[in-house]
């Protein structure tokens, strides 16, 4: 190797990136952790969000629930229908709850575990650095054929 090349060898320097003296990292798992005030604001951000949902659904419901005796009391055909000598709106407000419920109950579960999927993602976003794959919520909790 000629001198020159032994001379830039020798004053290559490895430069290492670190963080800066005085910056924040800011630790979300952590901060939820140990309950601190950040923490206890996200949490309640996604118990606020679970809220809002229930009511919403809860709200779908209860109209679907409040229309059907409204129909039948101002729309007369509605009213006057049978089937089987029963009335349409009797049968409809019999029959239709249950599946009704349990779609709801379902849509409400499917977009909770949402929440609580995108929560986590939020938690986690800190800790993961280039390169580093997020961990699956779901992976090996026994919830594959929900």
């Amino acid at each position: 190797m000629p001198d020159s090349a032994r001379d830039r060898a020798a004053q290559r320097e490895r430069v290492v990136l670190s963080q800066r003296r005085g910056a924040r990292m800011v630790r979300t798992r952590v901060e939820v952790a140990e309950q601190t005030g950040i923490g206890e604001h996200l949490v309640r951000g996604l118990v606020r969000a679970q809220l809002a949902l229930s009511l919403r659904l809860g709200l779908a419901v209860l109209a679907i629930f409040v229309a059907i005796p409204v129909m039948g009391a101002t729309i007369h055909p509605f009213a006057d229908a049978t089937i089987a000598g029963l009335p349409l709106n009797w049968l409809i407000l019999g029959l239709a709850p249950t599946p009704l419920l349990y779609l709801a109950g379902k849509l409400y579960i499917r977009l909770a575990e949402q929440a609580e999927r995108d929560f986590v993602r939020l938690v986690d976003s800190d800790i993961e650095g280039p390169g580093v794959e997020a961990a699956d919520p779901d992976a090996g909790d026994g919830r594959e054929g929900r």
